[in-house]
């Protein structure tokens, strides 16, 4: 098993990558950042998207497993004081993993025939500087609302525990492929009127975005931002390409849900 290993820069992810680079060193694990089998992440959900994004076109065959060294994250199963077992468990491997959808972006500009692809493994927003966001929105090509707001945003299963929740989405178990769409302040009034509440579309449909003419659009694809070129439209579907995760640790969802934001597992006992 080839292992690349991908960190944020804290003091603490970095003391801990000196540790987890020696002990798979004593396991005779070899380490390869071009072509791994396994990623690991050292930090939190930030540093485990980056590295989805570096290695995106070897998903095929690559598998992450991340370990947080400051608050619970989401993706991460390990801690950084649980190295050690971490290594013992890699020794065992049998290739277990679990796979999670992804979103898939193309972005059609005024400017250029040539279109921009994005994968996605949380969401990607839209959103206009200092003016009203206007765009039409279709669903599966047919014509679905007029959105008057600051943004949209369109997120993953997974991802629906991340900016869209704090936007009011809901939460989607990730084995139910869909993709979400959360409005981010629509302007709803007797003039302009859109639906103003979360919708989850089904993993055969796609989201089509139309903006009005302009060049201060803003774009993230998860962590990163794309900035003011004219665009002529959005498509947002379910992507071919899977995330594989190697747990080793069967963590239900709604367990992670419970641990990153309620954090007390207690049952009612009247």
């Amino acid at each position: 098993m080839k292992i690349a290993i991908h960190n944020n820069n804290k003091a603490k992810s970095l003391k801990a990558v000196r540790y987890l680079r020696a002990e798979l060193t004593k396991a005779n694990f070899s380490f390869d950042q071009n072509h791994p089998d396994m990623v690991i992440t050292v930090g939190g959900d930030g540093t485990l998207l980056s590295a989805f994004h570096r290695y995106y076109d070897q998903l095929d065959h690559v598998r992450f497993v991340g370990v947080h060294t400051g608050h619970l994250g989401f993706y991460t199963d390990w801690r950084d004081y649980e190295l050690k077992e971490l290594v013992r468990t890699l020794r065992v491997d049998s290739g277990q993993s679990v796979a999670y959808p992804l979103l898939d972006l193309t972005i059609t500009y005024m400017d250029s025939q040539k279109p921009d692809h994005f994968l996605c493994l949380n969401e990607a927003t839209i959103k206009r500087l200092g003016s009203t966001l206007r765009a039409n929105v279709y669903i599966k090509d047919t014509f679905f609302e007029s959105f008057r707001g600051d943004g949209l945003c369109i997120s993953t299963p997974t991802g629906s525990t991340a900016y869209s929740k704090s936007l009011g989405g809901a939460v989607i178990q990730p084995r139910l492929e869909a993709l979400q769409m959360t409005e981010i302040a629509s302007i709803n009034n007797r003039v302009y009127r859109t639906l103003s509440s979360p919708i989850i579309v089904a993993s055969d449909e796609n989201i089509l975005v139309k903006p009005t003419i302009a060049d201060d659009y803003v774009l993230t694809v998860d962590q990163f931002t794309l900035k003011h070129r004219p665009i002529k439209k959005l498509e947002y579907k379910i992507a071919k390409e899977r995330i594989h995760f190697a747990r080793y640790r069967h963590k239900h969802f709604w367990n992670r849900v419970e641990r990153a934001f309620i954090g007390a597992n207690h049952e009612d006992e009247n």
